[in-house]
């Protein structure tokens, strides 16, 4: 017999809205989950039990009281379905941590756009998913009571990072979807590690994580889910609306003319697809990449499943670019540096953390203005190397889920090199602004992802191609030993 968490986001919000199911039941059946869960795999870092059933109590004595309610409902796509939010991103009255000993204690006053915005669109935070140090590295290991966060396949594994709470959360049932945010491939990481669908969207799709305003445009906010209908269904969700649908903040895409929502565009037809594919790495310049068999078998299954869908495949390698990892480290420390941390602060840090912060504080502002300039010129490049094609198809990841303690954490330099040579295919996308889709294609008995980058602001293509494959591989019914 099927339980609540067995259901898809996208069916349990059906059920919501026919009056079926009740948000207080469904908000009750996952923090049950959590409390008998979490101590294994620290999915959550903070839960926020009492605050969660006074929301979904709210929504349903709302609705009882008016029964024209049921359109409110409708226009509002999460409304009674539990997430959780990054601890990354702010709840006003909710403690962030931002997975640092050195925050403890920190309790913002106003919450995050995004944050603000699915709130508005219905959705019930059940509390504050785990996430490493400041969000800089790509495994969820931190140094807080419980902070090491486990792969749900495999606990002694890890569920990669930085959005690695979320998608622990997600793929263990815990929450039936959770966003994520991706500075060099923190939602596609963990999507690929824990079996689970993960989009970074174009720079700009989400206002309040449009990554506009980060250095390099690297950080943007995504979904991350078991299915496509239930990704399409969180993207609606992060991105706030005004009366008639038009986005409220001006660095917004709109969704392309036609289309209702995410959502809705996945009931039209796919066009059939020119797509190139590479296992191509601009980290290769400088670190050993190698290619690990079960990726490689991935990317080779798919490419042969999407010619029997009639979409048309060939190889494309992009045009070397050998300042792309001097430029890309100095624009990651040089971020680093404006971490609000003193002396005191960093002696309370992680190795790398600190090593990052320090190494960051040194770069003169001629090296970092040099970076940016550079890093332009690689997004120019890159997406006219792929403009032919409809989208790419990569490798998620090059290895599979790495074991807890696997990175060194004396050495910050060696401790980047390992980071990309887990997760070369990712950070790149960030560079140039274009949505990447991570799909999690096998298991064996490990999950294997791809990942399918689409031309700027094509998350539908992406999102359509991806429905195409989940049809035929159903990875929706597959789940972890801990289900």
């Amino acid at each position: 017999m099927s339980e609540l968490h067995d259901l898809s986001a996208v069916d349990q919000r059906r059920m919501l809205a026919s009056g079926e199911l009740r948000s207080t039941d469904l908000v009750d059946h996952y923090l049950d989950r959590i409390d008998a869960k979490n101590d294994e795999l620290r999915a959550f870092i903070t839960v926020t039990d009492d605050a969660a059933r006074e929301r979904a109590s709210e929504l349903d004595t709302d609705r009882d009281r008016d029964a024209s309610a049921a359109q409110d409902i409708e226009a509002n796509p999460l409304w009674g379905l539990p997430f959780g939010d990054k601890d990354l991103t702010d709840r006003a009255g909710v403690p962030s941590t931002y997975g640092s000993r050195a925050m403890l204690g920190y309790v913002p006053e106003e919450s995050s756009a995004t944050v603000q915005a699915m709130d508005a669109a219905g959705g019930i935070s059940l509390g504050k998913t785990n996430t490493p140090e400041f969000g800089f590295p790509s495994y969820t290991e931190n140094l807080l009571d419980g902070g090491v966060a486990r792969n749900p396949w495999d606990p002694s594994l890890g569920p990669g990072g930085s959005s690695g709470g979320a998608a622990v959360a997600t793929a263990a049932g815990l929450l039936p979807f959770a966003p994520g945010s991706d500075g060099g491939g923190s939602i596609r990481i963990p999507a690929a590690a824990c079996g689970l669908v993960g989009l970074k969207p174009s720079r700009g799709r989400i206002p309040g994580g449009s990554g506009v305003d980060a250095l390099a445009g690297l950080g943007v906010e995504g979904p991350i889910g078991r299915s496509i209908e239930d990704v399409a269904l969180l993207l609606d969700g992060m991105i706030p609306k005004r009366t008639g649908g038009a986005p409220r903040d001006q660095f917004a895409l709109t969704a392309p003319v036609g289309e209702r929502s995410y959502l809705d565009a996945l009931s039209h037809p796919q066009r059939r697809l020119k797509i190139g594919w590479n296992t191509w790495s601009p980290w290769a310049t400088h670190y050993d990449i190698t290619l690990e068999d079960g990726a490689a078998t991935a990317l080779q299954d798919t490419i042969r499943l999407a010619e029997s869908l009639g979409h048309t495949v060939t190889e494309v390698t992009p045009r070397p670019f050998p300042d792309y990892v001097d430029s890309f480290r100095a624009i990651w420390q040089g971020g680093a540096s404006a971490v609000p941390l003193d002396d005191e602060a960093l002696e309370r840090v992680e190795t790398l953390t600190r090593w990052i912060v320090e190494e960051g504080r040194k770069l003169p502002a001629s090296v970092v203005v040099a970076a940016l300039r550079r890093l332009s010129a690689f997004e120019r490049q890159i997406i006219a190397d792929y403009e032919p094609y409809d989208l790419i198809l990569t490798p998620a990841l090059a290895m599979s889920p790495r074991p807890i303690g696997w990175y060194d954490d004396a050495d910050g330099d060696r401790n980047f090199i390992q980071q990309c040579q887990y997760t070369p295919y990712t950070s790149y996308l960030n560079v140039a602004g274009l949505p990447a889709l991570s799909l999690p294609v096998a298991v064996d008995p490990l999950p294997w992802g791809v990942q399918a980058i689409g031309r700027p602001g094509a998350e539908s293509t992406l999102l359509r191609f991806g429905r195409e494959l989940e049809r035929e591989l159903a990875w929706p019914q597959r789940h972890p030993p801990v289900w």
